[in-house]
This record gives structure tokens, C-alpha cells and sequence, in this order.
């Protein structure tokens, strides 16, 4: 029998690639349904996955309970009526080194 091999991730790191400026500009864009080119949605995806993810580390440290999800969730997403990332918490630590700082 032949061993399988496991695919690895490549991990990214926790840093946003846009400026702030850039990022508002997206954001407002979104928000008012203006039309995006493809690069634009990937940046802004990839930010505001960012920011959840950061949100999450930051309050898992401080907090250590479970009501952590549910915030992070609603500040990025919900409240931008942004429509979240299926499976999000859980693909944070595979998607990101645990040993970067926020």
C-alpha cells in the first residue's frame, strides 16, 4: 500500500496589503453596490478576513471565551451587511501563522 501524502497550506502573514485609504474606498464601494473589478473583491475580501482574524486573536487572549466569535463576526462583517466567509473562525489558524503578532 502506497503512503498518502497530507497537502500542506502555505501560511499567509496577518498584514494587511492596502493602505487604510484604499480600504475605506472598497469598503464604500461595496456598500453602495458600485461595480468592482474581480482584483478589487479579492483585496477586500482578503482584508476584511484579515481584520476578522486579527479581532479573534486579540480577544481569545484577552477573554478566553467563546463570545469572541460572535463579536469579531458582527464588527467586520454584520454591520457592513457584508455576507461572512463559510467556515471563517476555523480556517483562521490554518490560513495564518499562530506565532505573528497582531
Amino acid at each position: 500500500m502506497g503512503k498518502t501524502k497530507r497537502k500542506k497550506t502555505k501560511r499567509k502573514k496577518m498584514k494587511l496589503h492596502i493602505s487604510e485609504k484604499k480600504y475605506k474606498k472598497l469598503i464604500s464601494m461595496r456598500k453602495s453596490k458600485h461595480k468592482m473589478s474581480s482584483k478589487d473583491k479579492k483585496i477586500l475580501n482578503d482584508s476584511l478576513y484579515v481584520k476578522y482574524c486579527k479581532c479573534l486573536k486579540k480577544l481569545e487572549f484577552t477573554n478566553k471565551n467563546k463570545r469572541s466569535y460572535p463579536i469579531c463576526m458582527n464588527s467586520v462583517y454584520k454591520n457592513r451587511g457584508f455576507k461572512p466567509p463559510v467556515n471563517a473562525s476555523k480556517r483562521c489558524n490554518k490560513t495564518f501563522n499562530k506565532n505573528i503578532d497582531p
